[in-house]
């Protein structure tokens, strides 16, 4: 049986991996990695989440080497250098067939296209399997063969369309004999990099640590729906690193879930239709992208906003980086972003809206900073969410809603605790108080008054809109 290539990109797992498990049907498997920390940084990535991928591979490594199976790792500095990589280790290795999972932005379908017609004329095979998707991307249309620009008739369609085949799980490959090819050491992170990632403990790489999943389902799911919201209470999965990377695959929740609720996925359990819904919205932001790859080229998905009048507000926006906007809900979210590379949900829009909204300032800023400092970042998510919030992207909030920071924190944060953790000058104020402190208790505590004011700040948003006309 003839060698296989499996090139590992954002699925570092064994378990329920379409392209390794095809590969190991045909033949024995040589694995692959190709570090690129340029090319991540260019498309936006930072410290936490290239740290969070290196330590990822070394687990992935350390799994594969436990089945015999080596895994290569070359380092390149950018897209262009992958098909020449990968094709020299394919004649070296005497390949016959390179396997992936693919990947639906613009930039990574290009790579992959090129990896492809390079294989192609030096003739050899190459598989791009549909992985990190139940459909592939142009699989789920509307009436009118379009693909959707809303979810909620995508989901139903997902839905819809569901089948247990596509639900499969893939098994992981046996270990195998492969002599005279050793795995190969990790590459040394660059030590700016080093110096700048702050997320190693609090997010342990590797397929193991997604047993995060059965410990959601048994202590938190039962309760997300009505928890989920509240970023005091450790109400949600905080899969989203590990679903990122691949380190776990929608299928394996998704399967999770049916076993937790009779086999609904739409009905049943209130919780975990809720947070199948989330996952629903992971897939549909990966068929944005592809679809409309325009969201891949720093362009809004209504491409009416273009001519949005955005203000140029570097004080505006540094307050926001720094959490000092006045406004202690959206700094306790912004603090914690930088802090730990992570940020509740429920702040993400509340914070992104700040920004968009109140501040009136290019969400594509904030969409930056994010994927800089998230340790889950991933561009179709991180993008759907940023136009969603500023009013310019798919099932996007109505331009004239704009969400009161003091509203949403007495909504969300009723105690005021998340606030006295993330700000902590205010945490001696009463809990009531925290919420939108006394002018003279903002001095004494060297808390700043608020950078602008709610009313006049919607007016502001609302004129930009409608003179788009």
């Amino acid at each position: 049986m003839a060698l296989q290539l499996v090139w590992f990109r954002s699925d570092l797992r064994l378990n329920d991996n379409r392209a390794l498990a095809a590969a190991a049907a045909r033949g024995p498997v040589l694995a692959v990695f190709l570090h690129s920390p340029a090319q991540w940084q260019a498309h936006g990535h930072g410290a936490n989440k290239i740290d969070f991928w290196r330590r990822g591979v070394a687990a992935l490594a350390e799994a594969l080497g436990e089945l015999n199976i080596p895994l290569l790792q070359r380092g390149i500095a950018d897209f262009d250098a992958a098909p020449r990589t990968l094709l020299a280790l394919a004649r070296e290795h005497h390949a016959e067939t390179l396997h992936f999972n693919r990947e639906y932005p613009l930039n990574e379908r290009r790579r992959d296209a090129a990896v492809q017609a390079a294989f192609s004329a030096a003739g050899l095979g190459s598989h791009g399997h549909h992985d990190a998707v139940a459909f592939a991307p142009g699989e789920l249309l509307t009436g009118k063969g379009d693909y959707y620009g809303v979810f909620t008739p995508f989901a139903k369609a997902w839905h819809r369309h569901i089948t247990a085949e596509r639900l499969a799980l893939a098994d992981a490959p046996p270990a195998q004999t492969l002599p005279g090819i050793p795995s190969e050491p990790l590459p040394a992170l660059d030590a700016a990099l080093a110096d700048e990632a702050i997320v190693g403990h609090q997010w342990p790489a590797g397929e193991a640590a997604a047993d995060r999943l059965g410990h959601f389902l048994r202590y938190r799911s039962r309760h997300y729906l009505e928890q989920r919201d509240f970023p005091g209470v450790h109400g949600t999965s905080e899969l989203s690193p590990y679903l990122a990377l691949g380190m776990i695959s929608y299928r394996q929740c998704l399967n999770a879930v049916m076993a937790e609720n009779d086999g609904q996925l739409n009905e049943g359990d209130a919780g975990l239709a809720a947070w199948v819904n989330e996952l629903v919205w992971r897939e549909f932001y990966q068929h944005v992208a592809a679809g409309f790859p325009r969201v891949c080229r720093y362009q809004p998905f209504k491409q009416g906003t273009l001519a949005l009048e955005w203000r140029d507000d570097d004080e505006g926006f540094a307050a926001w980086c720094e959490g000092r906007t006045g406004y202690p809900l959206v700094d306790a979210g912004m603090r914690q972003l930088v802090a730990t590379g992570w940020m509740h949900n429920r702040l993400r829009m509340v914070t992104a809206m700040f920004l968009a909204k109140h501040l009136l300032i290019d969400w594509r800023r904030g969409e930056a900073f994010f994927l800089r400092h998230l340790v889950d970042g991933e561009f179709a998510a991180n993008n759907g969410g940023w136009q969603w919030a500023a009013s310019t992207g798919t099932d996007a909030v109505p331009y004239f809603r704009l969400f009161n920071p003091t509203t949403q924190s007495t909504r969300f944060d009723p105690d005021a605790e998340f606030i006295a953790h993330w700000v902590p000058e205010l945490a001696p104020l009463p809990p009531r108080a925290r919420h939108n402190p006394p002018a003279a208790e903002r001095g004494r505590l060297g808390y700043p008054r608020p950078i602008v004011e709610h009313k006049a700040a919607r007016q502001r948003a609302l004129a930009a809109f409608k003179a788009l006309g």
